[in-house]
């Protein structure tokens, strides 16, 4: 938990400094990116909002993603995180948005990835996304690892100025 209360710390300070603000849309991290992006006084000078969209329910009702904006894509994919940070940026009108998607474990999803895979994605001036595998059958542990990931990209892209 250190480890995300320091990333949370280090990308608030950012966006303070930036006067920026941040919306994040998770599934298997559980809400532990948006528990470290809160942990920090004053957070709500950045953070705006935060879901966790673990069902097709919840990413309708809190994102509103049309099932059309879904047609050749699948979850737990990079274009699926990047779907979910522009979805969360567009939805609460940030400057960022941060998604998540993966296979917590002990076992892998009903797409074939195996429990520690992860597609994590960054949305703002710039775009990125990347997949994180852990490696883990660790639910808990991947929880933690997926959440350090998106906080770790964030800091990657605002620090090369994307």
């Amino acid at each position: 938990m250190e480890e995300l209360l320091r990333l949370g710390a280090e990308v608030g300070g950012l966006l303070i400094e930036r006067h920026q603000t941040i919306a994040v849309a998770e599934s298997s991290a559980a809400g532990l990116i948006s528990a470290a992006l809160l942990s920090v006084p004053g957070a709500s000078a950045y953070f705006v909002g935060g879901s966790v969209v673990y069902t097709r329910t919840s990413r309708t009702a809190l994102l509103d993603i049309p099932e059309s904006a879904l047609e050749g894509i699948r979850a737990s994919t990079e274009q699926y995180a990047l779907l979910l940070a522009r979805s969360a940026r567009a939805r609460l009108g940030t400057d960022w948005g941060v998604g998540e998607t993966g296979a917590t474990g002990p076992t892998g999803n009903r797409y074939g990835d195996a429990a520690g895979h992860a597609c994590l994605a960054v949305s703002g001036p710039g775009e990125v996304a990347r997949t994180l595998e852990t490696g883990s059958a660790s639910r808990l542990d991947n929880m933690y690892a997926f959440a350090a990931g998106a906080l770790k990209l964030f800091l990657e892209v605002v620090q090369r100025g994307q």
